[in-house]
């Protein structure tokens, strides 16, 4: 999912746990352990008959469509927006799915229709083949989507981890509504870290993941905050943590008493408390990744993170020779049918649904 990154940033003062501001590009930029996040945030319009946009795609680079020509995108899609089936080496990706769905299948023969909330967290390691697409369902209706992908770097111990695929669903993540003394909200949804004294434990990571690690201090969390709201959001707990804050709705906050008014991502002291207040007349939003850095050497081509030249050139190889497993559906851009429910079937034939 390329893109150009925003160039320009704004450095506080030395005393402020604010380190950094910088415009949203994208994708976003990122700090280690993680490598990529992108928010995409598509106005799709009512669907046709083969559950693609009911609009003319005149004028759009069809296979490479990011210019958001009417507020949406086709991305690689070519009759239904998303991203065929393409391969991943050497991380992992957390798809939290906001508004509309996804529909999954890879490699390893696993299937899956997401989101209204829910995640989706891959680890590609040795490798994985998988397609991404956005299946648009009401006829009579916009079909608006909206989500975030992240991808989390594995070190150099689990690059060629046995792949892995889990569903968070999103009844089962932690969420944790705190009121101020004027009555204002702020929730959290808890989907990798513990927050503070939250009662819910965090669903567990994939194994191999370096969010599974007791050290690596990984926190993926979502806050939502009501006009007014004033929150502090707590330290990180480990030694060396990097953390950055994505505010990407809403129209003016603070952080640490420094005004900020356009979207941004506010690279933060992970050792400090830091005072949140949503300034603005409607809700305020962010995304908060965390981690302590695997600090080993990033060497990427496309889809593929390993550790050096060498390892990229084995994973070309490699790829060429397996195709990470082969592709058993009949095209690259399978979609799950018109029913809205969702679901998850992994390899070997275990299915999960959630409620609702």
């Amino acid at each position: 999912m390329p893109a150009d990154q925003a160039a320009h940033s704004a450095a506080p003062a030395a005393t402020s746990p604010v380190l950094k501001v910088q415009p949203l590009g994208f994708p976003w930029a990122t700090l280690d352990p993680f490598l990529f996040c992108v928010y995409h945030d598509d106005a799709y319009p009512k669907a046709n008959g083969q559950m693609g946009p009911d609009a003319s795609l005149a004028g759009r680079n069809i296979g490479q469509d990011f210019a958001r020509k009417d507020g949406w995108n086709m991305y690689h899609g070519s009759t239904v927006p998303g991203f065929p089936a393409h391969p991943h080496r050497g991380f992992e990706t957390v798809t939290i799915v906001r508004k509309g769905l996804v529909d999954h299948s890879d490699s390893l023969g696993a299937t899956a229709r997401f989101g209204r909330g829910d995640v989706q967290w891959l680890t590609a390691g040795q490798g994985v083949v998988h397609s991404e697409m956005f299946p648009l369902l009401d006829a009579d209706n916009p079909n608006p989507l909206e989500l975030f992908q992240i991808w989390l770097n594995l070190p150099a111990a689990g690059k060629m981890a046995a792949p892995h695929f889990t569903m968070f669903w999103s009844q089962d993540i932690p969420r944790r509504q705190v009121t101020d003394e004027a009555g204002r909200t702020t929730e959290v949804a808890v989907i990798a870290g513990r927050m503070g004294d939250a009662q819910a434990a965090p669903l567990a990571p994939p194994p191999d993941s370096w969010a599974a690690q007791a050290d690596a201090d990984v926190a993926i969390w979502t806050i939502r905050m009501a006009p007014g709201a004033h929150w502090t959001l707590p330290a990180a707990t480990g030694q060396g943590t990097q953390r950055q804050l994505y505010f990407f709705k809403g129209s003016a906050i603070d952080v640490a008493g420094q005004a900020i008014g356009s979207h941004a991502a506010i690279t933060l002291r992970a050792g400090e408390a830091v005072e949140l207040a949503n300034s603005g007349t409607e809700e305020a939003e962010f995304l908060l990744l965390q981690g302590k850095p695997i600090g080993e050497p990033v060497v990427q081509y496309g889809p593929f993170v390993m550790n050096s030249q060498a390892e990229i050139a084995q994973t070309l190889a490699d790829y060429q020779r397996t195709q990470f497993g082969g592709w058993s559906f009949a095209d690259d851009a399978p979609v799950h049918g018109r029913e809205p429910a969702r679901f998850a079937r992994y390899p070997g034939g275990r299915e999960e649904k959630p409620a609702g």
